[in-house]
């Protein structure tokens, strides 16, 4: 009024933002963001819905939540309306929230599974299901809601123990991708470093090479030492003794083979870097391993110590302690797994085949025309950067990984004890074999197949 400056439209940004609910994956990005890929931000949110089901089993571990899980019809009723008592220290109220879990998890296994049927073979972002891939954002969370909702009304039965085994097949296939995306992260570390030190002619890249080695394998070391401190004992634990040991062993061997004039010969770039990450991460699945051992006398983190008493979980009683260094340790792992998956195409080409991605295209001067500051452009019109069915395949074996993860590995029995098993102990342990052969064949490969290329 009065000449003086138009009121401002107040519906446009209602409308933009609704309408970005219901588009694509340009719209989530705010207007202070650079301009990003497609394929990028899509995998962001899709991990973004499941790390909200991660802080979801995490809140429901939390003992004033279980006490509100009384309430749902799967819990704490035995046909005749009567609690049940577990034999042990603890009672079926403190189990809710590790069925809580199962449920969860079972929820954006389905989520993820759905999508993984419905995008099988796009090929570009002109197929049609390439728009429901990259948009319809809120259609999406609703169908995650359903899910979840609906995860929760399942009736108990036998659905814990065979959702157990799922949980246990799935989490050793994550195992082994995590294995290989941490030794093409190590080729990728020492190699690049190789090369600015030979570029700047500069001695500090090779310090810090040196450094990092050394740092690894003194951890290593350290982690050695602690476990046959904390989990063996003098006259017993010889299961573990054999799997620390072992291992210990099998990471000399891979450090040897690493630095063998053969092998530097066909691989330069290989060295002992590479061989300190895995023999670091393989100290680290042994320790998981072992912290499901399911003996109280070689295991400290072990749940529950069984006795001819029964005493209620609770601030009287026995109180279970869900976390622990090996979950919390575990957790930060699959989180920056995850990340890595979603945001990371390899330098080399055999593990953009195995993972079904491919080095990101440079951004062409048209797409940095039509690309607005704060929004996605779409990078896919000629061919996508990676399978969307197995990327969500990925989130599948995440989200069994993480239930796992979160539940100590600890199996439901047929008497409602959360029982810890053998079947954890050798799934890690045959996990952290498996990612050392896989090591050492990406070192002796170029000598068994000299006509193909390794570069």
């Amino acid at each position: 009024a009065g000449g003086g400056e138009e009121a401002p439209d107040l519906s446009r940004p209602c409308v933009r933002w609704a309408s970005c609910l219901c588009g694509s994956a340009p719209c989530i990005l705010c207007g202070c963001c650079p301009s990003s890929r497609n394929s990028t931000v899509t995998r962001l949110v899709f991990t973004t819905f499941l790390f909200l089901g991660v802080l979801v089993c995490i809140i429901m571990l939390s003992p004033g939540v279980e006490s509100q899980l009384y309430k749902l019809p799967w819990v704490c009723e035995e046909g005749t309306g009567t609690s049940v008592i577990l034999q042990g220290h603890i009672d079926c109220g403190s189990l809710l929230g590790y069925r809580a879990v199962y449920r969860m998890c079972f929820a954006m296994a389905a989520f993820f599974f759905l999508f993984t049927l419905l995008m099988n073979c796009v090929r570009s972002s002109r197929d049609p299901r390439a728009a429901i891939q990259n948009g319809f954002w809120f259609f999406k969370f609703l169908i995650f809601i359903g899910i979840t909702v609906g995860a929760f009304y399942i009736p108990d039965g036998s659905f814990s123990n065979v959702w157990f085994y799922f949980g246990v097949v799935g989490s050793f296939l994550f195992i082994l991708i995590q294995l290989v995306l941490l030794i093409d992260f190590a080729h990728s570390w020492n190699q690049r470093w190789l090369c600015k030190a030979e570029e700047r002619d500069s001695r500090t890249w090779y310090a810090g090479l040196f450094f990092f080695t050394f740092l690894f394998y003194s951890l290593s070391i350290a982690a050695v030492a602690l476990m046959f401190i904390y989990y063996t004992q003098p006259d017993a634990c010889y299961e573990g003794k054999v799997f620390i040991g072992l291992n210990l062993t099998l990471c000399v061997c891979v450090s040897v083979a690493a630095v063998l004039p053969k092998v530097q010969d066909a691989q330069p770039n290989s060295g002992l870097l590479q061989a300190s990450v895995i023999t670091l991460y393989t100290m680290f699945i042994t320790w998981l391993a072992l912290s499901n051992v399911p003996d109280q006398e070689c295991n400290p983190h072990l749940l529950t110590q069984f006795s001819n008493e029964t005493v209620l979980a609770g601030s009287e009683g026995y109180e279970t302690q869900w976390w622990d260094a090996p979950s919390i340790v575990g957790l930060i792992v699959f989180i920056l797994c995850t990340l890595f998956i979603s945001l990371r195409s390899s330098d080399h080409r055999q593990v953009n085949s195995l993972m079904q991605t491919e080095e990101c295209p440079p951004i062409l001067e048209q797409q940095q025309q039509g690309a607005c500051e704060g929004r996605a452009f779409d990078n896919e019109q000629d061919g996508v950067t990676y399978s969307y069915s197995f990327f969500h395949f990925c989130m599948v074996l995440a989200s069994l990984y993480i239930m796992m993860t979160l539940t100590n590995w600890y199996k439901p029995g047929e008497t409602l004890k959360m029982i810890s098993t053998w079947t954890a102990v050798w799934v890690k342990i045959c996990a952290s074999w498996a990612g050392l052969l896989l090591y050492l064949w990406t070192l002796v490969a170029p000598l068994l197949l000299p006509n193909r290329d390794f570069s």
